[in-house]
């Protein structure tokens, strides 16, 4: 018998959550291919680890970028090996319900359920991700209360404020994590004449990248190579240069919240005051952000429990019924 499937498909990360017995699968959304017999040679975490160090021939691709399929073809093939992955096969075809941003065009919804079709599944609903995070994070969206949540993703950043299980006011820029490595990267490179990789950009975010001063702060040793002779050259970057190199990103984020906050009715914005704002999504794990946040909007700003799972939990509470929560679904 097939297993119902919920899909949280992800610039950065895949998760795959089965009825009856919870996530599945957690992979970054990567997958390796050999351009001269167009083989998969890897996907997920095997493949993540192959960005940046492959001959011409193999490339290790995202082919989901700012939240929309950039590749149809390999999408569908990752997706397909996801489903292989949780145990379905062409005699067991399962209902998938998957994670997709708000901000996602007609166009590229029809591309998500088609590659899902293709690739296996019986029948495909998508939820808006704000939504599903809201479920996931036990938040009370069912009733006349102001819930306002901040995903922050790879590639997308959304902010919605939901009550009486829809979405009333909402702000979504195609801009994230990945942005924030992108801009440490031109940053070491503009400052310090010094090429680094997206994987190395992503440890200097990690380890010192914050939105706000962090006590105990401390600096970092980058290595890269010299653009004018060529040679791996090591410096030493300061949370203060990291803060100053995401700032521009960081500063579009607060602002696509404040500007959600302003758009919302004054009665559902007094229940933030009070209920405050929830951060989910691999993002919001950037320090000072926040404190960050509160400062901008004035309210409460706190961190869900389990900021990276809670999309996908959410998605698979939807499992329970297709039908009952028929309205939850993106049409």
């Amino acid at each position: 018998m097939a297993r119902d499937l919920a899909i949280d498909l992800g610039t950065a990360n895949t998760l795959i959550y089965a009825r009856g017995q919870g996530i599945i699968l957690n992979e970054p959304t990567v997958i390796a291919l050999n351009r001269k017999t167009n083989d998969v040679l890897a996907m997920g975490r095997e493949a993540w680890q192959m960005i940046g160090r492959t001959p011409a021939h193999i490339v290790a691709v995202r082919p989901l970028r700012k939240g929309a399929i950039t590749d149809f073809e390999v999408t569908q093939r990752m997706i397909r090996l996801l489903l292989v992955d949780a145990g379905i096969n062409r005699f067991s075809r399962p209902k998938v319900v998957i994670c997709v941003p708000s901000a996602i065009t007609a166009v590229e919804r029809r591309a998500v359920i088609e590659a899902s079709r293709r690739a296996g599944a019986a029948e495909t609903r998508l939820i808006e991700q704000p939504l599903a995070a809201a479920i996931g994070a036990s938040l009370p969206i069912h009733e006349p209360v102001g819930n306002m949540v901040v995903d922050i993703g790879g590639g997308t950043s959304e902010t919605a404020l939901i009550s009486m299980g829809g979405i009333i006011s909402l702000k979504a820029i195609r801009m994230g994590s990945f942005d924030i490595d992108t801009a440490i990267q031109a940053y070491v490179r503009r400052e310090f004449g010094i090429a680094i990789g997206e994987r190395t950009a992503e440890e200097v975010k990690i380890t010192i990248g914050s939105a706000a001063y962090v006590p105990g702060e401390c600096s970092a040793e980058v290595r890269g190579r010299n653009l004018m002779n060529g040679l791996p050259e090591t410096i030493v970057l300061s949370p203060f240069e990291a803060r100053a190199a995401v700032a521009d990103v960081v500063s579009a984020i607060v602002d696509s919240v404040v500007s959600c906050l302003v758009e919302a009715p004054p009665e559902l914005s007094q229940d933030v005051i009070t209920h405050g704002i929830h951060l989910v999504g691999g993002g919001s794990l950037l320090r000072g952000l926040a404190d960050r946040l509160s400062e901008a909007a004035e309210v409460p700003v706190s961190l869900v429990d389990a900021p990276l799972e809670s999309v996908v939990m959410g998605a698979g509470r939807c499992l329970e019924s297709f039908e009952d929560v028929q309205a939850m679904f993106m049409q």
